[in-house]
């Protein structure tokens, strides 16, 4: 009979009841085996080079230090990590600082157990994956800046979790493209989130993000590359 490949895990958080229960969601999963848990961004560095998980849950705000900076200490030393981001908030600053620093994932703890299981299938997997209230809010706080098409083809596919080459291939464009548009799109939503009032000329073809949060919050969920 052949042996089921497990997923091996680990889990960073500092509170002991959000541990509990990532490691009961694991436990109930044939795939999927817990190879440790860390209360502190240093101790998951050193627990990362000791156990080499494939996949880690790492929570977004720690005491220690960010986490987001430890998953980067992380794969400095080993570019191929594959780690999520959790958060009890939906405030996209993080998201996009998260999601280019390298997390292959950003979810809300909140999330269903059975969802849980399934992003990090799809991470150990290779792909990407942004939770739906969170691709939402990303949106969300470009309020009703006005965007062109492509502008907002390249959100849509950010928020489905897509890096920026594979976007270029979906859309038949450079990469390069792809993050002139996504810097244009953040310089947009800092402007309105400054002033209050749209800084842009609007395009001939265009469509405004609102339209897009819509969108975003009747998927179930998100495309994955």
């Amino acid at each position: 009979m052949t042996t089921l490949a497990q997923i091996r895990i680990l889990t960073v958080d500092d509170h002991p009841l959000l541990l509990e229960g990532l490691a009961a969601v694991i436990k109930g999963q044939r795939d999927m085996v817990l190879v440790g848990q860390a209360s502190s961004c240093r101790d998951a560095i050193q627990q990362f080079r000791k156990l080499r998980p494939d996949v880690t849950l790492m929570d977004v705000r720690m005491p220690d230090m960010s986490g987001i900076d430890a998953m980067i200490a992380i794969q400095v030393e080993f570019p191929e990590a594959r780690i999520i981001m959790m958060t009890t908030f939906e405030g996209d600053g993080p998201v996009q600082h998260a999601l280019q620093a390298g997390a292959r994932s950003y979810i809300l703890k909140n999330m269903p157990p059975r969802e849980i299981a399934e992003v990090i299938r799809q991470v150990h997997a290779g792909k990407k994956r942004v939770s739906p209230e969170i691709a939402a809010k990303m949106a969300e706080h470009l309020g009703d800046e006005v965007l062109t098409e492509r502008e907002v083809d390249v959100l849509r596919q950010t928020a489905g979790g897509n890096r920026n080459r594979d976007i270029a291939d979906k859309l038949f464009i450079a990469e390069e493209t792809v993050k002139a548009h996504m810097k244009h799109i953040r310089e947009a939503g800092c402007k309105r989130s400054h002033t209050g009032r749209d800084h842009r000329r609007p395009s001939r073809d265009y469509s405004t993000v609102s339209s897009l949060k819509k969108h975003l919050r009747r998927t179930s969920s998100p495309s994955l590359a």
